[in-house]
């Protein structure tokens, strides 16, 4: 069996990994959100990524109560910040810290990378592609000109229709 890390040892592993890994980690700031009001151990609040290490060293578990934890997850879950957080309840190893901190902020720059090709999968603007013209080895030939109708004035057609009709009347049959 192994002992469990102080707080200070853990917060100080915490925050080697998380700034490794790329984040401003500022240490033991106010964090004053969604309601919640406590001294959160490591934050980067550009990322919006911290982590908070609770132990009874510091009397953190009335810091931070459970229904301000739920609605820290609440956001987290929505995206608006990444919070590790770590109880000492369950002791835990430097390298299992260490190996917890990094599954967690695998799983943030995942959900990142999701979120910002969600947010980019909208259809690219169509082009209009025009069939290419077919090339031939032929000669041109040339196109006749257009014969221009006019138009009959109506009186006009009135008697050469009346002249069609009569000339179509049946012939009388001889009984």
């Amino acid at each position: 069996m192994f002992d469990s890390l102080s707080e200070a040892a853990g917060c100080d592993l915490l925050a080697k990994v998380f700034r490794a890994r790329g984040y401003t980690i500022a240490r033991n700031l106010q964090f004053r959100e969604y309601g919640v009001e406590f001294h959160v151990d490591g934050w980067d609040p550009k990322a919006r990524v911290g982590f908070e290490y609770l132990s009874s060293e510091d009397d953190d578990h009335d810091d931070l109560s459970l229904v301000e934890y739920q609605a820290l997850m609440d956001q987290q879950r929505r995206g608006e910040l990444s919070l590790f957080v770590i109880d000492e309840v369950e002791p835990v190893s430097a390298a299992d810290l260490e190996e917890q901190a990094n599954e967690f902020l695998d799983e943030v720059e995942a959900a990142r990378a999701a979120r910002r090709s969600a947010g980019s999968r909208k259809a690219p603007p169509k082009k209009s592609v025009k069939p290419a013209k077919k090339v031939s080895a032929k000669k041109p030939v040339a196109k006749k000109p257009a014969v221009k109708r006019v138009a009959k004035p109506a009186a006009v057609a009135k008697k050469l229709a009346a002249k069609k009709l009569a000339a179509k009347k049946p012939a009388k049959r001889a009984r």
